[in-house]
């Protein structure tokens, strides 16, 4: 079920890192393919990728089958569409552009039911086993699931001491692409403003006990950012890792 690997997910992260894709396929198999091979979690990406509501509904069976859990990146932060993605079974939510402590009270509020939120109750979806668990526990466990927000803007970084007050936040992602350009260097993500900025934001959060995440799209990155204390780790993309690999065997192949 997916509430076992939400706690285990949970459980992992408070000792050691954890590392996952985003995703941007609409094919089941390379999310499967992605669990098979050992990576903690998938990001079902509907922000950047061609996905729908109705297509990532195989993707999350494909992650769960593989024992990878299956963080959803929806497009806004909405009322409706974060419903949506939980009734198909999603284990988590990731939310872009969270600049104060109103949007992310909003998120809470969003994806989970009463005392903690108001999120749409319906037990005929996917996540209540379509009416086959017990109302109530499905209530109960509804509300244990993962909530990621992005900060990824000056403004977000001004205000971050206000957001982390707010209950019921899992861990803060640092979009760095994003992050660049709203500090004047778009796409330099290793430039020392851009580094002096995810820094400060990595001790905040620790200060307070709440887990980091970022993207990164080397080793040398995943490493640097696992050091200075980043638990939740995006490698890359699946159709970044797919063009490297495909782009590493032409290279080899045609030196032959």
């Amino acid at each position: 079920m997916i509430i076992d690997m939400i706690r285990r997910f949970k459980q992992k992260i408070q000792k050691e890192a954890v590392y996952g894709p985003f995703c941007k396929t609409g094919d089941p198999a390379f999310i499967e393919i992605a669990g098979l091979a050992g990576f903690d979690f998938v990001i079902i990406d509907l922000e950047h990728g061609p996905n729908s509501v109705e297509s990532a509904q195989n993707l999350i069976r494909a992650a769960c089958i593989s024992n990878t859990l299956p963080i959803i990146r929806v497009k806004e932060n909405n009322f409706s569409i974060i419903g949506e993605v939980l009734d198909i079974g999603a284990g988590g939510i990731q939310v872009p552009q969270i600049t104060c402590p109103e949007n992310a009270e909003e998120i809470i509020k969003f994806a989970k039911f009463a005392p903690s939120g108001m999120r749409g109750l319906c037990r005929f979806v996917r996540a209540a086993g379509y009416s086959d668990m017990d109302r109530f526990d499905y209530i109960k466990k509804a509300n244990e699931t993962i909530v990621i927000l992005q900060l990824e803007s000056s403004k977000s970084i001004t205000n971050i001491e206000d957001i982390l007050k707010v209950d019921g936040i899992d861990v803060i992602f640092v979009g760095p692409y994003d992050l660049s350009q709203s500090l004047g260097v778009p796409g330099q993500i290793e430039n020392p403003l851009v580094e002096e900025k995810m820094v400060e934001i990595v001790d905040v959060c620790s200060k307070n006990g709440i887990c980091v995440g970022t993207f990164v799209d080397t080793l040398d990155n995943a490493k640097k950012w696992k050091n200075a204390g980043v638990k939740y780790l995006s490698y890359n993309v699946d159709v970044g890792i797919f063009y490297e690999a495909c782009s590493s065997i032409v290279k080899h192949i045609r030196s032959f």
